[in-house]
């Protein structure tokens, strides 16, 4: 097999062209390829209404499941609602993650 440099600019113009075309197929498959089955699912989110007296630790403490830490909870809703603290007010509404 032979590679060969083509000769006319007709031939040269078509051989750019269907690496061109190669190339930007690569561009467009290649991420989905790589892509995971956790960025295909969105998480479901609920709303919740902050209660008188109620602190992001007792709403984190009720929505964590038995054997994990509610500190990854808190996390969660901190990054969620884009809080720059853990004081809240009656009467605000937080996304949640929903129970399941």
């Amino acid at each position: 097999m032979a590679i060969y440099a083509p000769r006319t600019r007709k031939a040269r113009l078509r051989r750019t062209m269907a690496l061109s075309v190669l190339v930007l197929v690569g561009a467009v498959v290649a991420p989905q390829a790589f892509a995971t089955d956790d960025a295909a699912t969105p998480a479901e989110l609920d709303t919740y209404t902050v209660g008188a007296g109620e602190s992001l630790w007792s709403i984190a403490a009720n929505l964590t499941p038995e054997g994990r830490d509610v500190r990854d909870t808190m996390d969660e809703i901190v990054k969620l609602n884009a809080l720059s603290s853990s004081q809240l007010q009656a009467g605000e509404q937080l996304v949640i993650p929903a129970l399941g």
